[in-house]
């Protein structure tokens, strides 16, 4: 029998989630800047929706990874997790926020969403797939909100208060959209634990 698949989360609330699903979790930071487990990954997370088609709390399984030039850097089979859509998916070096910045990145990848993490998590070459949760859809920037991460993962709470008390009605929005996913993330993760025994 093979090792068991991790689930590689850039952030603490990520790792909740899959834990809470029943997942052997690991987080890695932002853009995977922590070492990754050994064994098999999966990239597994929040992502923001290139498409209009994508609402929070809607589940990307990856059939291909591609950089911000389209460039393919992984390319499998979906990890199985029902209600998945299956989809490409962009691994960016910096959060793509602005939406004709995502419209463009759409045609010019051919991806429906975006992340950080899952580009660093290819080159290991150990990464088998990567389910991502949306949680901010392609027309709604996040503002402030989206420097509310440190590095490692953790919460950076005077980002969060900031964004609050200068963008109120949009940190609100993003938040709840954000919940939406994390409860997505817990089913997707749960789905990946009942393959994974």
């Amino acid at each position: 029998m093979g090792a068991a698949l991790t689930l590689a989360c850039a952030l603490e609330v990520e790792e909740r989630a899959a834990r809470k699903g029943g997942a052997r979790a690991a987080r890695v930071g932002l853009a995977a800047i922590l070492p990754p487990p050994d064994g098999p990954l999966a990239s597994f997370g929040l992502a923001g929706a290139l498409v209009p088609e994508l609402v929070p709390g809607s589940l990307v399984t990856a059939t291909r990874i591609v950089g911000e030039d389209g460039g393919v850097l992984w390319a499998g089979e979906p990890l199985v997790v029902p209600g998945a859509r299956p989809g490409v998916l962009c691994s960016a070096s910096r959060v793509v926020d602005r939406p004709e910045e995502r419209s463009a990145l759409a045609a010019r990848t051919g991806a429906v969403a975006v992340d950080l993490e899952s580009a660093a998590l290819a080159r290991t070459g150990r990464l088998t797939g990567a389910v991502r949760a949306i949680s901010d859809d392609a027309s709604q920037p996040l503002g402030r909100l989206a420097r509310a991460a440190r590095p490692d993962g953790r919460v950076a709470w005077r980002e969060v208060v900031l964004a609050f008390a200068t963008q109120p009605a949009r940190s609100l929005r993003s938040a709840r959209a954000a919940r939406r996913g994390i409860a997505a993330l817990e089913r997707a993760a749960a789905a990946l634990a009942g393959g994974a025994v």
